[in-house]
């Protein structure tokens, strides 16, 4: 039966896949931004750290917002990034408040636990697609380099 401890430690690692899509979501945004302002040819250390701290504050359905409008590939990835964010809120804002007292008991914490698997999952899902859309195949990667595949949601990064 799984414990509290793996409870924890799996909450870790898919905030950890929420983390790899908002920061992916971020650089996807500077490249944009870098771009349109010119920074490529005409590097402006200034005006990029303006441009990084300001994508920096934001949340990450702002980032799926700003970018839907200038990428047109994250619109095809619309309803998979919605998927996620909401995954994300779940998991930041309402998580243990809605198991609540399942921590108390093994059962309990094997539904957490299972829970958390397919959130894990979702989130690996979207930045997983969100690489591909940039040209990177995680998936493709992690075989060329001699790890065995790994089932959906162990993706090793």
């Amino acid at each position: 039966m799984p414990t509290l401890d793996d409870v924890y430690r799996k909450y870790g690692e898919v905030s950890e896949a929420a983390q790899l899509l908002e920061t992916e979501l971020g650089t996807m945004l500077f490249k944009n931004s870098a771009i349109e302002t010119d920074l490529i040819v005409n590097p402006n250390p200034e005006k990029a750290t303006e441009i990084y701290n300001k994508i920096n504050k934001h949340t990450l359905g702002q980032l799926i917002n700003k970018l839907g409008k200038k990428e047109t590939g994250i619109s095809q990835l619309a309803i998979l990034l919605d998927q996620a964010l909401k995954v994300r809120n779940k998991l930041a804002h309402s998580f243990y408040l809605q198991h609540n007292l399942r921590r108390n008991s093994d059962q309990g914490c094997a539904v957490m636990l299972d829970d958390l698997n397919g959130m894990h999952d979702q989130l690996l899902d979207a930045y997983k697609a969100v690489m591909l859309l940039q040209g990177v195949d995680l998936e493709a990667l992690a075989t060329e380099e001699g790890a065995a595949p790994q089932p959906a949601g162990h993706l090793r990064i």
